[in-house]
């Protein structure tokens, strides 16, 4: 199993050019079920999910083809086609590994009028239940059945149907099933207090690109009128927001400066403003966004929140980060309840945190220490390598797989940026 080993002390100088988004990626992949015709994605971050994803898909019956990879190594385009659905069953063999798999559950019931899906895995975060998702699907006229684990829905005959649907929270993966089941529903389908999350904006557009008609891109309230069918379409996978909130707390950590190629800054208000209150200097340049150290660390206090506000995404991140603040930092997650997993890995280190509850105290200490870790979720295992960055002498972090689900060569990023990196591979 790999790992990655990290020589720390050295501040990060250069450019990283930000990959596709993880997050939007595995939603745009699913739209290719709602269609015959193929569905070219550009910018294809080169992820474990994204090979996951798309082996999910040619078991429903899409074929599927990869081509180049321009920038560098970077950047792959992927054509997807699904001239017919060939099963609409997502075994728990695929769903168990990722959460997003669940997505294929909108598109094969309005293509197909029916999907059987497991219950969906991915990381142990917390309790993330899919009854909104459910929801959603009955208020489009389907028909839910549980049992042994699978989720069992099925249309009405002559298809789904538009109806109003009202989330009683903000959900993001409910409210992409949603919309993806409503592009192809009979009438019109209204969204209330759907998610805003910019990858919702990207999936929106993607679809009109295919021929859907959706208003209030953006907001919270969506409005779409069902079409009978959806074409094909070429479309670009926006940029990684977490990946380049991730380098910029990489910057801040070692007293570097990173030009995050690509970035956009519209995509991430709420993570460019904490990036600023810790004292770090940013600015937005015709390429992306430059961020710098600018002296000593300052503590803040911090709440995760759905978008426009600080994403969970990023907490892990920013208290590895406030580990080297002069002070104390409060960080509350109100998103997840197991999402401080990172903390005794971070302990080990050295890091001063206590946790209370949902919230995080965050005491700012003189230096890390390299150890030995063991990430145990996705962006738990990037606070951790941003720790062995800013650490004295070596740090070793195991189950790499996880960053390997969100991160596109990630020491090869960092290393060309001056981080003493590098992945083992054992035997």
């Amino acid at each position: 199993m790999d790992s990655i080993l990290i020589r720390g002390g050295k501040p990060l100088s250069g450019t990283i050019a930000i990959s596709g988004a993880k997050n939007a990626v595995l939603t745009l992949m699913p739209c290719a079920l709602l269609t015959d015709r193929p569905l070219t994605l550009e910018n294809l971050p080169r992820l474990a999910d994204v090979d996951g994803f798309m082996h999910l898909l040619n078991q429903h019956g899409a074929s599927t083809t990869l081509e180049g990879a321009g920038n560098g190594g970077f950047g792959r385009s992927m054509s997807i086609r699904a001239g017919r659905i060939a099963s609409t069953t997502a075994p728990y063999d695929f769903v168990r590994k990722m959460r997003a798999s669940i997505l294929v559950l909108g598109p094969l019931l309005a293509r197909a009028g029916e999907a059987t899906v497991s219950m969906p895995g991915g990381c142990a975060i917390g309790n993330r239940p899919i009854d909104l998702h459910l929801k959603a699907m009955e208020a489009l006229g389907a028909e839910i059945e549980l049992a042994q684990g699978y989720v069992t829905a099925r249309a009405p005959d002559g298809g789904l149907v538009g109806g109003d649907i009202s989330f009683a929270q903000v959900s993001v993966g409910a409210t992409e099933n949603a919309v993806m089941a409503a592009v192809l529903a009979r009438g019109e389908t209204r969204i209330e207090n759907a998610a805003r999350e910019p990858e919702i904006a990207d999936l929106c557009n993607c679809l009109v690109a295919m021929g859907a008609e959706i208003e209030g891109i953006g907001t919270d309230n969506l409005t779409i009128c069902g079409q009978d069918r959806l074409g094909g379409a070429t479309y670009r996978v926006m940029p990684d927001r977490i990946e380049a909130g991730s380098y910029a707390c990489a910057a801040a950590i070692t007293g570097g400066e990173l030009q995050l190629e690509g970035a956009r800054a519209s995509d991430m208000p709420s993570i460019l403003a904490g990036l600023r209150e810790v004292g770090l200097a940013i600015e937005e340049t015709d390429g992306g966004i430059h961020v710098a150290s600018d002296g000593p660390l300052r503590p803040v206090t911090l709440s995760t929140a759905p978008f426009p506000g600080f994403p969970t995404d990023m907490q892990a991140q920013f208290m590895a980060m406030l580990t080297r603040a002069e002070g104390t930092s409060l960080l509350t997650e109100t998103i997840f309840e197991n999402r401080y997993m990172h903390v005794p890995e971070l302990a080990r280190m050295g890091a001063d945190i206590e946790v209370r509850g949902r919230t995080a105290v965050v005491k700012g200490v003189d230096h890390l220490v390299g150890a030995q870790v063991m990430a145990t979720d996705l962006r738990a295992s990037m606070s951790l390598v941003l720790a062995g960055l800013a650490a004295d002498g070596e740090t070793q972090v195991l189950r790499v797989y996880h960053l390997d689900r969100g991160y596109e060569r990630l020491e090869e990023k960092l290393g060309a940026a001056g981080a003493d990196i590098e992945r083992v591979s054992e035997g």
